[in-house]
């Protein structure tokens, strides 16, 4: 049982990347290092409801 999630930037609040993870075996929410379009530079995006 996989779930839909996006990923925001921090920076400019933008909703960039889907992610799909299991509830069941990861609890805690996920935060990756991705490139921001809009900010033209690597953030940690965070995980967020889509």
């Amino acid at each position: 049982m996989r779930d839909l999630f996006a990923m925001q930037c921090p920076d400019c609040k933008r909703k960039n990347y889907m992610i799909t993870r299991n509830k069941k075996l990861k609890k805690e929410k996920v935060s990756l290092s991705k490139y921001c379009p809009s900010c033209k530079k690597h953030t940690l995006h965070k995980e967020v409801k889509p």
